[in-house]
């Protein structure tokens, strides 16, 4: 059952791209490489790490989608030729919460469904639409479970956090 929960502005270090929903790879699989940016650095990670989806356009099959690694406190951002490294902020604020068990590959029906329990709990979800494309504030999937120790994807926990007006 979905929950509304509060959460304080959360920092993170991220990374940025255009993909399609085949080739989710070419952001997400950079996690790994921004832990160890992190470690490099003497900083350790303070959560799951996440996607975070900016745009979304279906129709053209274009996202515009950061992967993330929340960090306890602000890390200063690459020095210049260091790569595409930022450092951010997520929006403090309410946000609309639910969790699955199991493989991503499922998670669009768990989507569907946060977005109608919202729709009926009038929530007014954090996204502007432009040009058939949607703009969010913060939309994220938290992804608890490390690969490295459970392989299994069909046994992986995935938070979403959808923000509210």
């Amino acid at each position: 059952m979905p929950q509304i929960v509060e959460f304080p502005e959360r920092p993170y270090v991220g990374v940025r791209g255009t993909i399609t929903m085949t080739t989710f790879g070419l952001v997400a699989d950079r996690i790994g490489e921004m832990v160890g940016w992190l470690a490099d650095r003497g900083h350790a990670p303070a959560g799951a790490p996440f996607l975070r989806y900016e745009a979304i356009n279906l129709p053209e099959d274009r996202l515009v989608v950061q992967a993330g690694v929340p960090v306890g406190v602000p890390v200063g951002g690459p020095v210049e030729g260091e790569g595409d490294i930022f450092a951010a902020s997520l929006p403090a604020g309410r946000y609309a919460t639910e969790s699955h068990h199991g493989h991503p590959d499922q998670l669009f029906g768990v989507i569907e469904a946060l977005l109608q329990w919202g729709a009926e709990q009038g929530l007014a979800w954090d996204i502007t639409e432009k040009d058939g494309t949607e703009h969010w504030g913060c939309r994220l999937e938290l992804f608890r479970t490390d690969p490295r120790a459970e392989p299994d994807m069909h046994n992986w926990d995935t938070d979403l956090q959808f923000r509210i007006v």
